[in-house]
């Protein structure tokens, strides 16, 4: 079969794939999208979008977008008629322990700390911007040998001789030229659902360390998105509860500050670990999102620093014109380097540190999160990092 040249395959349509598509418009390459999904379902999802919209529970798939990924957004023009709701300030305690610290928008000079969105939401929003990139639709990547790239399609298999295959999301190829991946499971799970309780939210948002795990619920629409890490074992027996009981078990892990856990929607539970490739650039392909990085959702760091993975990505293909060259790969590895480490080992450390029930560790968190709410200036800078990662953007 012979093999198509094209200057970028983008292997992988989620948001972060998507977005690199519309980042790299006007960069004078051409672009192919290879996306999953089929076409009828790309519609479907289009079609059913408003009505996702309006729906007071929503997708149990929130994301959290900080500040910083908004501003992506809005250069790309995926910003404007996607509904979100905004995170003004953030609770940081732990449960049966001293100490808390409370994060505001005001402590880093922006606007607001950063959005919930649908991840549904989000897609379409990204997909209804006009792109001269080249759409695939019910694609996989079968093989890849740093050359050419043969993927299964819903009009059959294809073949391409890309300058760069870029691997975005979750997309998955075996390369025997890349490094080890680095894998470490947290033997924990995240239960994720909608939630509405008897207080409104404000525009707060809680994160609170039980010895499981994080409790996380982030406001979205007239109630949260909940995110509810455990053991896998106590997950199951909690998605296994009928509403009311799963409802009274949430409010004993949480505590009484937002009254009665009142409603709550579908329950999903996913398995947590670390991935990530310690070289994660090769000659001719390079990793973004969650190909490149997948992170425990404490802090809520994943996609942001995904979408970052591309915008550092189409600002040097910009100015390149091999994109798959020694020298691009690796200016590009230097450029995400710091940023990617610091994400990495930020998310890593806060399991670590916050799920455990260690005495000594709890009286030093604590002390730790007493000392944040004393010193604005350590508040400003861990917020400013979860928001713009360790590289302002350019």
């Amino acid at each position: 079969m012979d093999a198509e040249s094209v200057d970028i395959l983008i292997a992988g349509g989620g948001p972060v794939g998507a977005a690199l598509a519309l980042a790299l418009e006007g960069s004078g390459h051409s672009v192919v999208l290879a996306e999953a999904r089929s076409a009828d379902a790309t519609e479907t999802r289009s079609a059913n979008a408003g009505a996702a919209r309006s729906a007071p529970a929503g997708d149990a798939r929130a994301l959290a977008l900080s500040y910083a990924s908004r501003l992506v957004l809005e250069r790309l023009h995926a910003w404007s008629g996607m509904r979100t709701t905004p995170i003004e300030t953030i609770h940081v305690s732990q449960q049966a322990g001293f100490g808390r610290t409370l994060i505001s928008a005001a402590d880093c000079d922006v606007p607001v700390l950063g959005y919930v969105a649908n991840y549904d939401d989000l897609q379409q929003s990204l997909l209804a911007v006009p792109c001269s990139a080249r759409r695939l639709f019910g694609a996989r990547v079968v093989s890849f040998d740093g050359a050419k790239a043969r993927l299964q399609t819903q009009e059959g298999e294809r073949a391409f001789a890309p300058q760069l295959t870029v691997f975005a999301d979750g997309a998955r190829i075996a390369d025997e030229r890349a490094a080890p991946a680095y894998s470490k499971d947290y033997r924990q799970t995240a239960l994720v659902a909608w939630v509405r309780t008897e207080q409104p939210h404000r525009g707060r948002a809680w994160e609170r360390f039980t010895p499981e795990g994080p409790l996380a619920l982030l406001p979205h629409g007239a109630g949260y998105a909940l995110v509810w890490t455990m053991d896998p074992e106590r997950s199951a027996q909690l998605a296994a509860l009928d509403t009311p009981s799963f409802l009274a078990a949430l409010h004993a892990a949480f505590g009484d500050r937002l009254g009665a856990f009142l409603e709550a929607g579908e329950r999903s539970a996913f398995p947590l670990a670390l991935r990530y490739r310690r070289e994660e650039t090769q000659t001719h392909s390079l990793a973004v999102g969650n190909a490149a990085q997948t992170l425990h959702p404490v802090a809520g760091q994943g996609f942001n620093l995904g979408l970052r993975d591309a915008w550092e990505l189409a600002r040097l293909a910009h100015a390149a014109r091999d994109p798959g060259s020694e020298r691009f790969i690796g200016a590009y590895r230097r450029a995400r380097a710091l940023d990617r480490r610091a994400g990495i080992r930020f998310t890593d450390s806060l399991v670590g540190l916050f799920s455990n029930s260690d005495p000594l560790l709890k009286l030093g968190r604590g002390a730790g999160l007493l000392a944040l709410d004393l010193l604005p200036f350590a508040r400003r800078f861990i917020a400013r990092r979860m928001i713009f990662g360790a590289r302002a953007l350019p």
